[in-house]
């Protein structure tokens, strides 16, 4: 049986013959690897094995034809047309690719020292996607078999999800980033509403109906979008029109959807009220993901208002200082949306997002 015995978390690549075992060693990490290790046995694999310093960690592989491209995402690499992305299967499970360099390695490493943190309220976790390990599946590209991150698939319960992938901070790049990804981030981020609002649309879907079904705006035009076409995304995403052609938006569903006990507002504003104070970690790059079922909400059922947070590669240790990044572009969600609802946005044509 092969096992892996070199410093790093899991290669990602593997062939068949080989995929049955994978191996954790000690490696300086941002997070505890000795808790690392500790949750990582607890709860991702049934049996290890230990040999001197490594974990030797029995995966189950399972076929590819138990998976399919989400319906739903709105953002990141997609499974289409023979390249790598995310996957999900029938029983409410996402399986996202584990990216072959750092980034991979520290997004494993946040979710399993995440899920055993009790400095953590569980009222703040519950915030994030429930993770259950990693598994080896086929590749969406053909490639083989290769290390998925596997969590729960966000709208799966959802029978007509409207959703919105908001990147929050006016810099996604993280601390130790090089010279060139740092560039390369600034650019994204001035180019977009980052650097201005806090936060940028990096998705976005909504429900129209059976007759139109989902409004999904091109990704190019959504990279374009300036601050007017931000508010008015906002209020489409409650709007009670077509989305597509809706240049004045009623957002009849904002009190529904945003607003109440239960709402994204209430949600967004306990988060808040958790980044003010927690210095544990920053969230660099990450995006909290909007959703609600307008299909239930058009027959006057429950909306299922939900945020999540997602994409944790560039999560970094907080020592003891508050994210202003994360935080201010949390702030400014918040009065966008507090200004739709109480109407202090006016309701009147802004820039058209089929103009472009």
């Amino acid at each position: 049986m092969f096992t892996e015995t070199n410093s790093q978390l899991p290669r990602h690549r593997l062939t068949a013959e080989n995929a049955l075992s994978l191996s954790l060693s000690r490696r300086r990490s941002p997070f505890s690897r000795r808790r690392l290790i500790a949750t990582f046995i607890g709860i991702i694999v049934p049996s290890i094995t230990r040999v001197a310093n490594t974990v030797l960690v029995q995966i189950v592989v399972q076929s590819a034809n138990m998976f399919k491209a989400p319906d739903h995402q709105v953002a990141g690499h997609q499974a289409l047309n023979g390249k790598l992305g995310p996957l999900i299967d029938e029983s409410g499970r996402f399986y996202k690719p584990l990216q072959n360099d750092e980034r991979g390695t520290r997004e494993l490493e946040f979710y399993v020292a995440f899920t055993s943190n009790t400095e953590i309220p569980s009222s703040i976790k519950r915030f994030f996607p429930k993770f259950y390990g990693t598994q080896l599946v086929e590749a969406s590209d053909g490639t083989g078999l290769h290390s998925h991150l596997v969590m729960e698939d966000i709208v799966s319960d959802y029978k007509k999800p409207s959703v919105m992938d908001v990147k929050i901070g006016s810099r996604t790049w993280y601390p130790e980033a090089s010279e060139d990804y740092i560039q390369k981030c600034f650019k994204k981020d001035k180019e977009s509403t980052s650097v201005s609002l806090g936060f940028r649309i990096s998705g976005l879907q909504v429900y129209d109906g059976p007759k139109s079904g989902f409004w999904k705006p091109d990704r190019k035009q959504i990279k374009k979008f300036s601050i007017d076409d931000v508010k008015l995304a906002l209020r489409k995403f409650v709007s009670s029109a077509p989305a597509e052609q809706d240049r004045d938006p009623d957002c009849a569903f904002g009190s529904t959807v945003y607003n109440g006990s239960s709402g994204i507002m209430s949600q967004l504003k306990e988060l808040k009220s958790w980044f003010e104070d927690q210095t544990i970690l920053h969230f660099y790059s990450c995006s909290i993901l909007m959703v609600y079922d307008k299909g239930a909400v058009l027959h006057g059922k429950d909306s299922g208002a939900a945020i999540k947070l997602v994409d944790f590669a560039h999560v970094v240790q907080g020592n003891g200082v508050i994210d202003h990044n994360f935080l201010g572009g949390l702030c400014s969600l918040i009065k966008l949306i507090t200004e739709i609802l109480t109407g202090s946005i006016p309701h009147q044509s802004l820039a058209s997002l089929t103009d472009n």
